[in-house]
């Protein structure tokens, strides 16, 4: 770890300590710094007790502090006055507080350094017509509130290609905020096979969204190629109109025992061969793409 190398023992012990008295094991301070070894270089005994204080009552116990501090490490570091309370009091006055906010926090690490509300997404978030006391309300608040303007643009503008209108494509968000999460490339790629390969509008994932979330090459693609197989070969039960829809949505176990394993086992295995063989074609230039392998994502 080179950013360890040049730091002085005794400053390094002092952290070490202070992590040890919140109540990190060996284990956990060994994922903390192998993920963001950068983290010891931080000041962390800067208003330590009063920023600790405050998180536990927060969070509501120090177990659940000790969660959110593996998740992201900075949450120690981060400003007190000026960025974690006037954080917390946005959420509350949108009326996002207690274990809902809780959640957020723990499901989105970034929430605290990215958050900002404007009109503009404030206007989004009234688009798209969810109510306070709705379980989604949480998830398109948050989310909004940690994306930049022009990302939601530019994936408001990339469904708007398929025909959606503005209203459509709003109240979808609002049954289906973590639509915001994927990538315009996904969603394009996703939507693209909907329409041109499954023969289906395009409007119909407002009615199954799971159709945007789904894995392409492991999921969508392979089915459909089993269906129309099976559709060829005569066989049945058949993957064709409304149940196309509950067949895509079911387990893999569940999926094979319904459209693979009834058929006597010499079909079956030429069903499974033709399934797993759609299953392990790659994208264009897949073996390209360089891995990278990344700590803690942000």
């Amino acid at each position: 770890m080179p950013s360890l190398h040049k730091a002085k023992l005794d400053k390094l012990q002092s952290k070490l300590q202070i992590l040890h008295d919140l109540g990190f094991t060996s284990s956990g301070l060994i994922k903390m710094i192998s993920c963001r070894p950068r983290f010891l270089k931080c000041r962390l005994s800067n208003c330590l007790d009063e920023r600790v204080q405050y998180l536990e009552h927060l969070f509501g116990s120090k177990e659940i502090l000790q969660k959110a501090i593996l998740r992201n490490p900075s949450v120690l570091t981060y400003d007190l006055n000026n960025m974690i309370i006037p954080t917390v009091e946005l959420y509350k006055s949108m009326g996002i507080a207690g274990q809902d906010l809780t959640l957020m926090l723990l499901s989105r690490p970034t929430i605290i350094p990215r958050t900002s509300l404007n009109a503009e997404k404030l206007e989004y978030i009234r688009k798209t017509g969810i109510t306070k006391d709705s379980k989604m309300y949480k998830y398109v608040v948050t989310l909004m509130a940690i994306s930049r303007l022009e990302t939601i643009r530019e994936k408001i503008a990339n469904l708007e290609k398929f025909g959606f209108f503005e209203d459509e494509i709003f109240r979808l968000l609002g049954v289906s905020p973590l639509l915001l999460t994927l990538s315009v490339d996904k969603v394009q790629r996703n939507m693209t096979f909907v329409v041109a390969s499954m023969k289906q509008p395009a409007r119909v994932v407002l009615e199954y969204p799971f159709l945007i979330y789904k894995n392409l090459e492991t999921g969508l693609k392979p089915r459909m190629t089993l269906a129309a197989k099976i559709d060829d070969m005569g066989l049945g039960p058949s993957i064709n109109g409304p149940k196309v829809f509950t067949a895509l949505r079911m387990t893999e176990k569940r999926f094979l025992k319904v459209y693979v394993d009834c058929h006597p086992p010499e079909i079956a295995n030429m069903l499974m061969k033709c399934y797993a063989d759609a299953k392990h074609v790659k994208r264009l230039a897949e073996k390209a793409k360089k891995i990278q392998h990344k700590g803690f994502p942000f």
